[in-house]
């Protein structure tokens, strides 16, 4: 027994040696790891193995939400690590930069040939710019664009130069008057005659309606933008043969007005609302009567016809009215149907009917309605039913069409003539053949139906008999760019000739002999309008 308890002793150094090393080995070597942060660097020896993140709170090191650490924060340390801490926050700031405007140069055949006017002087426009700026450890780095607001907006330098060039005379029976460069022009008698009536250079081609003797004009102008919510008034230019200055009438806001026929110094008219969206209005879908004193403006008497209404489908659009030649008749017109507006009570009777044409788009289309002489028959365009498997409402097929007055009949005149047909009768003329009484019609036909909707769709000028027949294509020449939808075609008091508008310009054709001449040459024509 005493020799093992002797062998045990022996052995025990030896045992607690091995248990010695043994702790030795599996204890973590000493680390030293460097802390860079607030511009100082920290030596920090370490022997527990822990993250980055642990090291900064045992350093009581805060970071801000944006401060970066490298290696992240869950990182293990190692030795010979080095963590830094950058120290980053952002800032914002805003610079304004000036925006160079464009020079734009329109010819007005009020100047003569190389004679050149400034019309309106140009501004640059100021843009401002925001930035994200982040400073690490107080070094600036790279802005970074948050927001880019036009504060003015570029005004263009506008300057007028006398067109060159020149046009043969054209006789012009009656008042000939058209837009240009949102201006009011006119020419009686002879192409050569033709003047400004207005030098403001904003109509906004809203109105433009001569009196019936062509002496009086009524247009509309646009109001700054400053104006709030009013987009344009009615003007009346009282005697266009001595350039008489344009007077301000009461009504605001106007989407169209007219002559009342037979009512001395009597016109019509109806208004909207200013909106944001497109197409910047909203129809009052209203009808009023007034009465003015053509020197002053003033309004004499103003008597609501037709009060507002929600006016059906794509009632935001407008419901527009036509007058007979006499006044005895008045059309209203909407996106679906057509009809008369009985003048004792306001009230709308419809005559025609017809599928919705859906445009999706920030316009509504609405027919035109012309009157025959004896105003016993309307000639309009009518929406027809679909060719194939298309709905209703995208329908390509539009029809030129005649409709009693009383709603006896209608009939379509001419099939498929596209949506921009604009028909309208002629005055009454005598026949040289036959000697009798007669009219005729003129209308728009669309070269490609499938792509007539489209307003730069190309058309023909055509002219018919009163009845439809013998139509024949008088303008362009074979060959040539067709029409478009601002051609608006009008006839001449005599019922000879046709007006319209030509690649910018106004252009008139004999429907007899089919000769056309331009009539104007700066390529802003628009809204002509014609009578005696």
């Amino acid at each position: 027994m005493s020799r093992r308890i002797h062998s045990i002793m022996l052995a025990l150094p030896v045992v607690l040696l091995l248990l010695l090393a043994a702790c030795q080995t599996a204890q973590t070597p000493e680390m030293v790891i460097t802390l860079a942060v607030d511009g100082k660097e920290i030596a920090l020896p370490q022997r527990i193995a822990v993250t980055v993140g642990e090291i900064l709170r045992s350093q009581e090191i805060e970071l801000g939400p944006l401060d970066q650490v490298n290696p992240p924060e869950y990182s293990q340390i190692a030795d010979g690590m080095r963590i830094t801490v950058a120290r980053v926050r952002e800032e914002n700031e805003c610079v304004e930069t000036e925006i160079a405007f464009e020079r734009r140069t329109i010819p007005n055949e009020a100047l003569a040939p190389g004679e050149t006017r400034l019309a309106q002087p140009g501004q640059s426009g100021i843009e401002q710019t925001c930035y994200r700026v982040l400073l690490v450890d107080n070094v600036r780095q790279e802005p970074v664009p948050i927001s880019r607001v036009p504060l003015r907006e570029p005004q263009d330098e506008i300057v007028y130069v006398g067109p060159s060039g020149e046009l043969d005379p054209v006789t012009v029976g009656g008042t000939l008057a058209y837009l240009s460069n949102n201006n009011v022009w006119a020419m009686r008698g002879s192409s050569t005659s033709k003047r400004p009536l207005t030098e403001s250079g904003d109509a906004d081609g809203r109105v433009l309606a001569l009196s019936p003797d062509g002496r009086s004009l009524l247009y509309t102008r646009s109001m700054p933008d400053d104006a709030g919510a009013i987009f344009n008034q009615l003007w009346l230019i009282e005697d266009t043969t001595i350039n008489s200055p344009p007077v301000a009438l009461v009504p605001q806001n106007v989407l169209s007005a007219a002559w009342v026929p037979g009512q001395p110094d009597t016109i019509s008219y109806t208004t909207g609302e200013k909106a944001a969206a497109a197409p910047g209005w909203r129809a009052n879908n209203d009808l009023f009567i007034m009465t003015i004193d053509p020197r002053s403006g003033q309004a004499l008497s103003v008597n609501p016809l037709v009060p507002p209404t929600s006016a059906g489908l794509y009632s935001w659009w407008g419901t527009d009215c036509i007058w007979s030649p006499s006044g005895s008749l008045l059309a209203w017109v909407r996106a679906d149907s057509m009809g008369f507006v009985d003048q004792a009570t306001g009230e709308f009777d419809t005559l025609l009917s017809y599928p919705v044409f859906e445009t999706r788009q920030s316009w509504s289309w609405r027919a035109t309605v012309s009157y025959d002489p004896d105003e016993r028959i309307i000639l309009t365009t009518v929406h027809g039913e679909p060719i194939g498997n298309e709905p209703p409402q995208t329908s390509p097929v539009f029809h030129v069409t005649v409709a009693d007055v009383d709603g006896s009949f209608n009939a379509n005149l001419a099939r498929n003539t596209g949506i921009w047909s604009q028909p309208a009768w002629s005055p009454a003329f005598i026949d040289p053949a036959t000697g009798e009484q007669t009219w005729r019609i003129a209308y728009l036909r669309a070269r490609n139906l499938a792509n007539s909707i489209n307003q730069g769709a190309e058309y023909d000028l055509m002219v018919a008999d009163r009845d439809g027949s013998n139509a024949r294509a008088v303008f362009p020449p074979p060959g040539q760019s067709g029409l478009n939808a601002s051609a608006e075609p009008v006839w001449s008091a005599d019922g000879s000739d046709l007006a319209f508008i030509y690649q910018g310009n106004l252009w008139s054709v004999d429907v007899s002999s089919g000769i056309a001449h331009q009539l104007t040459l700066d390529g802003a024509a628009s809204n002509p309008i014609w009578t005696n």
